[in-house]
């Protein structure tokens, strides 16, 4: 007797593709990564597809988006005050409700 697989059960997370959201982390935790010497980048609300060549940390500044992952109909929600990890491979759909400023940080290691 042959059994259904469940289709939901091979998640980005199972993938090691999950965005890492650290709330309001402290002022001490941004200064030991050195926040304020990354480069900045912006961007005005809308949906901007997304794919991340090297894991990317990044410090939002201002904005709101919500992320959704590319092949699940997993989504996540960040933005002012939050440290985002993205993981090296990773494609997903920004959809930007306030305008974003970050700082940013690649690791191609």
């Amino acid at each position: 007797m042959a059994s259904s697989s469940n289709p939901t059960s091979m998640s980005t997370d199972s993938l090691n593709l999950a965005i890492q959201v650290e709330r309001n982390p402290s002022e001490s935790r941004l200064a030991e990564l050195g926040i304020k010497s990354w480069p900045k980048w912006g961007c005005p609300p809308g949906k901007f597809p997304l794919k991340f060549e090297a894991k990317e940390t990044c410090y939002f500044l201002k904005g709101k988006v919500k992320a959704s992952i590319k092949g699940s109909c997993e989504w996540v929600e960040f933005g002012s005050g939050d440290l985002v990890t993205f993981p090296n491979g990773l494609s997903c759909t920004w959809d930007v409700s306030v305008a974003v400023d970050k700082h940013y940080k690649f690791d191609s290691s």
